[in-house]
């Protein structure tokens, strides 16, 4: 058990190099969170410190993970994954493992759900979806799997997201499909 909890942390040299990043980042896009301070975010962050392993796994698989909000009742800020196009660190996965077991050949390596579990986030919403195409276009080639309402993926489907001809669409597929253009984008609260 001791050796999980190692390598769920970061070394003082990577938690220096991510803040780096998140920072500039932050600094970079104030249209995604008005009102914000850094100060307020980077408080955060130090009475959480194991938020910064899953903002870690967030850009090293490619997420550019950055602010998009904040819970004026818990005071927790809101990270999403803001890359351009879908992570790609995280493209060709089943939705979650019920789909990745139905299939008979040919399965990938993981599921999104699997994935985000591991590394501590969740799959976006259909909502914050939405939420985050209004501050840019995202998904214009690729597609992002999001979090599927239990009736849905009772019947063996799962939902997908994505920006084209101007708008956002919600498609579905069976959970057990993959793509190597799809992904999945996660969300943090910290």
């Amino acid at each position: 058990m001791k050796n999980v909890r190692a390598k769920k942390e970061l070394s003082p040299a990577q938690e220096a190099e991510l803040l780096g990043t998140l920072k500039a980042r932050f600094e970079k896009n104030p249209n995604r969170h008005k009102g914000l301070k850094w100060s307020e975010v980077e408080g955060r962050l130090a009475v959480n410190p194991e938020k910064l392993w899953s903002l870690h796994q967030m850009e090293t698989t490619a997420g550019e993970p950055d602010v998009v909000g904040h819970d004026k009742k818990t005071g927790e800020i809101l990270f999403f994954d803001c890359s351009a196009e879908t992570p790609k660190g995280r493209v060709s996965v089943c939705y979650d493992r019920e789909g990745w077991e139905s299939r008979k050949e040919h399965r990938p390596k993981n599921t999104a759900i699997d994935m985000a579990t591991e590394m501590g986030i969740e799959l976006l919403t259909e909502d914050q979806y939405y939420e985050l195409q209004k501050l840019g276009d995202f998904d214009t080639k690729t597609s992002s799997w999001v979090s599927t309402p239990d009736e849905i993926r009772e019947l063996g489907g799962a939902l997908h997201c994505d920006r084209r001809y101007g708008r956002v669409f919600v498609g579905y597929n069976g959970a057990q499909s993959y793509y190597a253009a799809r992904g999945f984008r996660g969300s943090l609260r910290v």
